[in-house]
């Protein structure tokens, strides 16, 4: 796919959604934070249903400690491996009240230091609560870039690789935003909707006319 379909393709994509973010619910970096790391093998849907109560109840780290394992398992236990992810949670809290004052670190690396942050969940982090230019290539952004040619890759990290390369500067901070919900909505994994793609006549898919007809 060459330079001048990119900038098309995300025109597009700015022009229908011109404001995207997250549809986590948070209101400030550490309910992000922690919001996503539940998100793991989960969807967004069953996160929120959690977190609304669970941050009303520990809006900050401290206030997540005190409430201890227990509660916060009690509040999480619709969502997968949630036993696993209280764990993390709480040792992430302990950590970011003793090493970082109860804030969240503003790089990658400290931030995958973290239990239960990987770099994806870093790569959220980054973009949404702190405005870097990051992409973090989850299942929907990986079958969008191979499928379209946006930037076909065997493995996440190098379509994100290529992605920071290849995406126009302009689009880069919200790229990840627009990858993921085109992906989610309207370029899906078993059944794509083709026909209502705002993309399609620059989509590189090669099954796309067999779905279109």
């Amino acid at each position: 796919m060459n330079a001048q379909k990119r900038i098309e393709i995300f025109s597009r994509l700015q022009a229908v959604c011109p404001h995207p973010t997250t549809e986590l619910v948070y209101h400030n970096p550490f309910e992000l934070l922690i919001a996503v790391m539940l998100s793991a093998q989960a969807t967004d849907v069953s996160v929120n249903k959690c977190t609304v109560h669970l941050f009303k109840l520990a809006p900050n780290a401290q206030a997540m400690l005190d409430l201890g394992i227990d509660q916060v398992m009690d509040c999480i236990r619709t969502i997968g491996l949630f036993r696993t992810k209280a764990k993390h949670v709480m040792q992430t809290c302990r950590i970011l009240v003793q090493q970082y004052d109860g804030e969240v670190p503003q790089t990658r690396e400290e931030l995958e230091s973290l239990p239960g942050v990987g770099r994806k969940t870093a790569n959220v982090v980054l973009n949404t609560a702190f405005g870097q230019p990051t992409i973090a290539v989850d299942t929907h952004i990986f079958r969008v870039c191979n499928r379209t040619g946006i930037a076909r890759g065997k493995d996440v990290r190098v379509v994100e690789d290529k992605l920071v390369k290849l995406v126009p500067k302009p689009f880069l901070l919200n790229a990840h935003h627009w990858l993921i919900l085109h992906g989610r909505y309207v370029c899906k994994a078993r059944k794509p909707l083709c026909e209502q793609c705002i993309i399609n006549d620059l989509c590189e898919y090669p099954a796309k006319s067999t779905l279109t007809v």
